[in-house]
């Protein structure tokens, strides 16, 4: 008698995925606020001159801290 066991990674992969889709969404937020902060201590001049607008940047927020 032979008994066929089969092991699904179908479940942990899908999880696995979710988790880094997850975890590279949140970095980006991260990155983006932490260069917003920096784009938002230049002067409106040289933020329209590169396609900037202050009120956007200011409402997408920002990240003073390096964490």
């Amino acid at each position: 008698m032979t008994i066929a066991t089969t092991t699904s990674t179908r479940a942990s992969g899908s999880f696995m995925r979710r988790a880094f889709d997850r975890m590279i969404e949140a970095r980006s937020v991260q990155a983006r606020r932490y260069v917003n902060g920096y784009l938002l201590s230049l002067d409106d001049a040289t933020l329209s001159a590169h396609g900037y607008d202050r009120e956007q940047l200011e409402r997408e927020g920002s990240a003073t801290s390096a964490f």
